[in-house]
């Protein structure tokens, strides 16, 4: 532990905070955990061990991080959140608790909760509108939004927008095997739920011209297959959902 602002009883003594961070009285901090530039952790925040916070994290009170949670700068995770171990949180990416905030209208009775499952990856700048929960080892694209009309794509596995899908289905299949390996090794009581790749589920988030050609594309990935739609336009969303037979 470095840093006269952070002697907060409940800091493991072999967490890393540096100088300039607040870890406020009231906090919980585990064992081997760093905590970098100009970040605040609040009291009521839990924090597992091993976890890593880069430049300028606020963690507010009434969340939770489980162990070996990655935490990249810019990111603040806002009460009703709570991430389980083995995630990854992308530079910029953006959580919230509010569906319809104003300035002049106070809401914190209306938080809503927000879980990000065991292994799940959120890519930098992406957007996770409460309500809403992100499955295990899900993957979530570089710049996605997930939330409000996505509710129906709750615990889908994979959130894909076009920024991450260049080379469209070759990517995937790396990502397939990428959380079958890994499913594997961290959950031998249940490889055998995984040897089926029909189990992998993709969401799309996006129903424009370019998500077409996505889609297409999934349909020749073995094992991937659509479960869910989501668009800013409502009857955009309603179409595809319907050409798909998937929610929307």
């Amino acid at each position: 532990m470095t840093g006269a602002r952070s002697a907060a009883s409940g800091l493991s003594p072999s967490a890393t905070v540096h100088e300039s961070a607040y870890v406020d009285e009231g906090a919980t901090v585990g064992p081997d955990t760093r905590i970098w530039h100009f970040c605040h952790v609040m009291p009521g925040a839990v924090i597992g061990a091993r976890c890593n916070l880069g430049q300028n994290v606020v963690v507010m009170g009434g969340t939770r991080l489980g162990e070996n949670v990655k935490v990249q700068n810019n990111v603040s995770i806002y009460e009703g959140v709570e991430i389980e171990d083995d995630v990854f949180c992308g530079p910029s990416m953006v959580f919230t608790n509010v569906v319809n905030p104003r300035s002049h209208v106070s809401r914190k009775h209306e938080y809503r909760r927000t879980l990000v499952r065991r292994g799940a990856t959120i890519g930098a700048n992406a957007t996770v509108v409460c309500g809403v929960t992100l499955g295990e080892y899900a993957f979530v694209g570089a710049g996605a939004a997930g939330g409000g009309r996505a509710r129906s794509a709750d615990r889908v596995g994979l959130l894909l927008r076009r920024p991450t899908t260049g080379r469209r289905g070759r990517d995937l299949r790396g990502v397939w095997h990428d959380v079958r390996a890994r499913w594997r090794r961290d959950r031998p009581d249940r490889g055998a739920e995984l040897t089926a790749p029909a189990n992998f589920r993709v969401a799309m988030v996006g129903c424009g011209r370019i998500s077409r050609n996505h889609w297409e594309a999934l349909a020749r990935v073995d094992g991937l297959s659509i479960s869910a739609v989501c668009d800013i336009d409502p009857e955009r969303a309603r179409a595809a959902g319907e050409e798909l037979h998937v929610p929307w």
